[in-house]
């Protein structure tokens, strides 16, 4: 998970003390701590969830955890057809992942998110908001602005497509070619220019960023989980598949 400032942050976990201790034990042998990084944390009922990640077994034997909501979610701002949705607004759960485009753990975990589409379809909504981390990525603000422009003219399927194609190119190590990428999409070249040379949605994209930072987000990238209940959890970092799977099982119980 990349952040602003220290290269290390603490995980809260509002578990018994003997379940935290476990859990982070377990969850310290998979984090990935890399420059400018911070180990992803699940936050509000994890130690128990990362234990399973890493063991596959550990919190399973013990019966999956009750979720506790996350505090501090309040600033969350409400979903609506003007965000970036993959599935349908109306599943069950939403996840909304703030992301920096040029973030490695933001690449890696873009396709956990697929799998998470792929796998729970009609039951989870994905709602991408940008978080570009520009002391980190000066690149990233911009293909954000791209992004947006793409979806002016390709709307939210062009958007998504868009952001598929550039989170596979820096998966690979490679820089992606703004244009490029959105002449594989299909866009007016010269809208697009122009789109971009005005920054026309710079305020789309620091309104969203400063949804982010409202929302309790210090690094990328950071997600919320919104349970039919409406109760939300924090999942911080680039967490593997089994972790988000069962916060998704877990959040998907408490019904309205």
């Amino acid at each position: 998970m990349e952040q602003h400032s220290s290269p290390s942050a603490a995980s809260v976990y509002a578990l018994p003390a003997a379940i935290v201790l476990a859990g982070a034990l377990i969850a310290g042998a998979v984090l990935y701590t890399g420059a400018h990084s911070s180990p992803p944390a699940l936050t509000g009922n994890v130690a128990a969830v990362a234990g399973t990640a890493s063991t596959g077994k550990a919190a399973g034997q013990r019966g999956a955890p009750q979720p506790t909501p996350s505090p501090g979610l309040d600033g969350l701002r409400k979903i609506t057809k003007a965000d970036h949705i993959r599935g349908s607004i109306n599943a069950p759960v939403k996840i909304v992942e703030f992301s920096d485009m040029d973030c490695p753990f933001c690449a890696r975990f873009h396709p956990t998110m697929q799998r998470v589409m792929q796998e729970y379809q009609g039951k989870v909504a994905w709602v991408y908001r940008h978080y570009p981390l520009d002391s980190l990525h000066p690149g990233a603000r911009p293909a954000a602005e791209a992004a947006e422009c793409v979806a002016e003219q390709k709307g939210n399927d062009g958007f998504w497509r868009y952001a598929d194609k550039y989170f596979a190119a820096r998966s690979s190590g490679q820089r992606p070619d703004l244009d490029k990428l959105a002449a594989e999409v299909g866009v007016n070249m010269d809208q697009f220019s122009k789109c971009r040379s005005s920054r026309k949605y710079a305020k789309r994209v620091q309104q969203d960023a400063d949804n982010a930072t409202a929302s309790g987000a210090r690094g990328t990238p950071y997600s919320v989980i919104v349970a039919p209940n409406g109760q939300k959890f924090q999942l911080s970092g680039a967490q593997p598949y089994e972790a988000v799977r069962r916060m998704i099982d877990a959040a998907l119980k408490l019904t309205k």
